[in-house]
């Protein structure tokens, strides 16, 4: 369908775009549940096919701007929220010098004439860490919501794009994006009391049966390289480690603009603590810096740690060096040129040292790795290796939308995971070498430990999938 006759149809269903709203209350409760968790508020908001503005309304913006082709929506638009701004026409003739942090595109992709020209145009209102949110039908119900529009249940729509994901993953590459996650949502958008809350909140997820799910979202973000040189915190949690302390110091390569090392020493019985100061006198000419642990456990030590920071990139080294200090530059360089935005080691790609991990230890790490994958619709391996790098102002935004998930954490990796996913960030794994522990004895309560960890699994699950 050509844009003017496009227009036309909007501009003559405008009087009725909030009645089929209303009559939808439902699903349209259930795709706002979806927004909210991919978008905080208090940010700034641009969408493409905004209709009458409920939906950015709905998501609270700092700013919002919603573009719609039909000047009918945009009247109405505007009448009902006079505190977001509203422009009417195509996007490729909307100029603007905002820089938004996300930008929504809400059933537009079917119904463009040209997907690929749509998101090029999107370019210039971007920066590194805007997130694209595409949400479509899936081409399974395309007869089943015809049928709804005969029957005058929706809204009658011009879709001629019925793409899937893997389409809308290759308009990304093409247009110069790439996804960040996509996710399947509500297999039942009628309210039917007890039986739609099972179907959407549980049944939707299920691997096999989600596939089936009518409404899909993608989750992208521009292809961007900043060229500048980036410092680095380089955060050390220790206890008991006082023969690995000077290897720290002496083993990490020069890498990023300045490098600064944080130990927290948690409450050690080998004297750690006076090795560390001893090391600091030692070699003057290194930022390191040094502190007694507050708390306990070493969630409580990363995040002490981090709040001590100055560097533009955080970075965690367990003081028991498995995870050696040569192997950092490659978590530096994999940030710095934007490949990922959270960097997680993984230990399970190259041959393990000996007594490295034991075997129990080793089926735990690859469960984990699935049911990871699939909680987070992104590719995890090892979630539970120790060395975890990203950058301070996300991890600043994951501090600020910590109360989501609470303090459950006492590890601190999944703290930082479930945080990463939540905020959208390109999540990537680098395989290191594990090697094994030269002194002292670990840390790790196996049993205890890995318990903890499957309930933090299944507080993980409803806090992420089974959310509605």
């Amino acid at each position: 369908m050509t844009m003017p006759s496009l227009t036309e149809h909007y501009n003559q269903l405008a009087p009725r775009r909030d009645h089929y709203r209303a009559k939808n209350k439902y699903y349209y409760s259930l795709l706002n549940k979806q927004y909210r968790f991919l978008i905080p508020e208090n940010k700034k908001v641009l969408e493409i096919g905004c209709g009458t503005g409920d939906l950015l309304n709905f998501l609270k913006p700092s700013r919002g701007v919603g573009v719609d082709i039909s000047e009918g929506m945009i009247k109405i638009a505007r009448q009902k929220y006079p505190h977001l701004q509203f422009y009417s026409g195509e996007i490729f003739a909307y100029r603007s010098d905002i820089k938004f942090d996300y930008i929504v595109l809400s059933g537009v992709v079917g119904e463009a004439e040209d997907i690929q020209k749509l998101l090029e145009a999107l370019q210039p209102f971007c920066t590194q860490d805007t997130r694209i949110i595409i949400e479509f039908y899936s081409y399974l119900w395309q007869s089943l919501l015809k049928a709804g529009e005969g029957l005058r249940l929706k809204i009658p729509q011009r879709i001629q794009n019925w793409v899937t994901t893997a389409d809308v993953n290759s308009f990304l590459t093409l247009s110069g994006y790439e996804a960040v996650k996509s996710e399947r949502c509500i297999i039942f958008p009628f309210n039917i009391p007890g039986i739609s809350y099972l179907l959407n909140k549980f049944i939707a997820y299920l691997p096999g049966i989600n596939c089936l799910a009518l409404t899909q979202f993608v989750v992208a973000r521009p292809v961007m390289v900043s060229k500048e040189k980036l410092s680095v915190s380089i955060l050390v949690p220790c206890r008991n480690e006082k023969g690995n302390i000077e290897s720290v110091i002496t083993r990490t390569p020069p890498f990023g603009l300045s490098q600064e090392f944080i130990f927290v020493e948690g409450w050690s019985k080998d004297g750690t603590y006076e090795e560390v100061e001893r090391v600091m006198k030692k070699y003057p000419d290194r930022n390191i810096k040094l502190f007694k642990q507050p708390g306990k456990g070493k969630g409580d030590a990363v995040r002490f740690g981090f709040s001590k920071a100055s560097g533009d990139v955080l970075m965690i080294l367990d003081a028991d060096l498995t995870v050696t200090p040569e192997e950092l530059p490659k978590f530096y360089t994999a940030l710095e040129s934007n490949k990922g935005e959270f960097v997680n080691g993984s230990r399970l790609v190259y041959p393990l040292e000996k007594e490295a991990m034991r075997f129990l230890n080793l089926i735990a790490n690859k469960f984990f790795g699935l049911f990871f994958s699939w909680l987070l619709g992104q590719r995890f391996k090892d979630t539970l290796c120790g060395t975890k790098v990203l950058a301070k102002r996300h991890y600043e935004d994951i501090v600020a939308q910590r109360a989501y998930f609470g303090d459950f954490d006492p590890f601190g990796d999944f703290d930082l995971i479930f945080g990463a996913a939540k905020l959208n960030l390109k999540i990537i794994e680098l395989p290191i070498h594990y090697k094994e522990r030269r002194y002292g004895q670990t840390q790790i309560q196996r049993f205890r430990h890995g318990l903890l960890l499957f309930k933090m699994c299944f507080f993980a699950m409803r806090k992420i999938k089974f959310r509605y």
